[in-house]
């Protein structure tokens, strides 16, 4: 198997002295050296071809034993030396201390096509960071991650990337709604790809213990490799350091918000340096469109990451970092500037995506009050996101919103309610679109050009958790034709695919409650 492999990360960086793979505090290092765990009958599932070749893997690569064996963890490669990462985070807003790759393992990095890539298994066996855990993973929770981190990137969202899905051979014991009664399941493996898998929580790890050495030795790393136009090893440098970490956080977070997705665990261990979407566990994209909605049944009290809270949320991360960072700096000036700078620019960045969603091409007064009172009227109803968007690109300017309630046949299929909607909310809906028609009708642009404008923004598919849960029913049973549809399908989330129509629907109500359909817990 051929890989350009060129590690950097467990050669530059401090290794853990201690070889054991006994559960401990790691202090004074960045990772600890790790072996997978050798599967027992691992079999290849489903690969990401464009990932493969990103990574230089040709076909013939892809269809070796090598391949499976060491993308379940059953081989390591050759001057290799895999390792796991030490870090902490803030869990649910609270310190957790140590946390770092419980069931994830760096096997490699790699160079291809003027491009660096880390390669990571996750769900490959136990670290010195697993705790009480096994370091395993199952199906459904591989399943959901290998799609999502694909269907995220050909979304346009920054996303780490996933190269591959495999079943180990062996059962695992999960409790799946932390509820008591733990089952066996299918084991599996995927192959994360990113530059770095270098998080907020790696800093702030050495902050809490005020090891300024190792908290400078990995920013300088961290500043070298990955953002080589800035100065390395100076304040300034560390100031303008984490102010590009907060503009691509940023930019990540007006991509979650466009199209509906929910991260569902936002911890600061689960926010990546390089502002792509990291960590795919109890995700879900808006159905009925709430902004209090969260799919994580360890949120479902307080819904702090909830899709509404997620630019705040990362915001408040944000600061953590920033903490981390300041023993670097001694002042907060740089932090309290860039903080200000990404509250400022959120604002301007997500209004203009806003106006985007509905045909806008730019922001005019009065368009503000147009948006907030399309939030407000799409709440009055359970109404269903990706559909509604979708079809709005179908009004035309000619529509009349005063004569009868046909203004509302082109959005009606968004409406998860089948009885009409009564008169109160159907007149609130007529006078949004009076005024949404009168704003249209002031531009000269043709019908069409404005609708092909919203479908480039508006996807009209996207991985709906029953979708998954679909997927990893029929593969439960050996049938994985489904997971190789749902994968070719969203690699075109903005086409119409015609031969796809019927994943463009909403929620089925058999899944509304249905586990794994709509509430998930961690372990998903």
């Amino acid at each position: 198997m051929r890989l350009n492999l060129h590690d950097r990360f467990n050669k530059q960086l401090t290794a853990d002295p201690v070889q054991t793979l006994s559960r401990r505090q790691v202090s004074g290092a960045a990772f600890s050296f790790v072996t997978p765990r050798v599967p027992s009958n691992p079999r290849l599932l489903h690969v990401a071809n464009d990932v493969a070749e990103m990574l230089g893997l040709s076909a013939e690569d892809r269809d070796s034993d090598e391949f499976r064996d060491v993308f379940s963890g059953g081989k390591v490669m050759p001057g290799t030396r895999p390792y796991a990462m030490c870090y902490g985070g803030h869990q649910f807003g609270s310190w957790a201390g140590q946390l770092g790759d419980g069931r994830a393992i760096n096997l490699a990095e790699v160079e291809h096509a003027g491009k660096h890539w880390t390669l990571q298994l996750k769900g490959a066996g136990e670290t010195p960071y697993s705790r009480t855990a096994d370091g395993l993973a199952v199906l459904r929770s591989s399943v959901r991650e290998h799609l999502c981190s694909e269907a995220m990137h050909h979304l346009g969202v920054p996303t780490t990337r996933s190269l591959c899905l495999l079943t180990t051979g062996d059962q695992v014991l999960r409790d799946i709604m932390y509820d008591g009664h733990p089952e066996m399941e299918t084991g599996a493996v995927i192959c994360r790809v990113a530059p770095s898998f270098i998080r907020f929580g790696n800093f702030e790890i050495f902050a809490s213990r005020h090891d300024l050495k190792m908290l400078r030795e990995l920013t300088d790393y961290t500043i070298r490799h990955y953002y080589p136009e800035i100065e390395t090893g100076t304040q300034s440098g560390y100031g303008d350091f984490f102010h590009e970490v907060c503009q691509r956080t940023l930019r990540m977070m007006v991509h979650w918000q466009r199209v509906g997705f929910v991260h569902g665990v936002m911890n600061t261990d689960n926010m990546s340096i390089h502002g792509d979407t990291i960590d795919y566990g109890p995700y879900g994209w808006l159905e009925g469109y709430d902004p209090n909605w969260t799919p994580n049944t360890t949120d479902r009290m307080h819904h702090r990451y909830a899709f509404g809270n997620q630019p705040q949320i990362a915001l408040w991360n944000l600061v953590q970092l920033a903490n981390a960072l300041y023993p670097l700096v001694g002042e907060a000036s740089p932090f309290e500037s860039a903080l200000q700078q990404y509250q400022h620019d959120f604002n301007r960045e997500f209004t203009r995506m806003q106006a985007e969603k509905i045909g806008l091409t730019e922001v005019i007064a009065g368009d503000e009050e147009l948006l907030d009172q399309l939030d407000a009227v799409l709440q009055i109803t359970e109404t269903d996101m990706t559909i509604f968007f979708r079809l709005l690109g179908n009004v035309k300017k000619s529509e009349d919103a005063s004569s009868d309630s046909e203004f509302l046949a082109t959005i009606r299929d968004a409406f998860y309610a089948q009885q009409p909607l009564g008169d109160e909310v159907t007149e609130q809906w007529r006078d949004w679109f009076s005024k949404y028609l009168q704003r249209l009708n002031a531009s000269d642009e043709p019908d069409a050009t404005r609708r092909e404008r919203m479908n480039r923004v508006n996807p009209k598919y996207v991985l709906r958790n029953y979708m998954a849960q679909t997927a990893i029913d029929a593969a439960e049973q050996g049938d994985t034709s489904l997971i190789g549809e749902l994968y070719e399908l969203l690699r075109a989330p903005y086409d119409e695919q015609p031969e796809h129509e019927r994943w463009f629907a909403k929620r089925p109500e058999w899944a509304r409650h249905k586990v794994g359909c709509s509430m998930l817990s961690c372990s998903s």
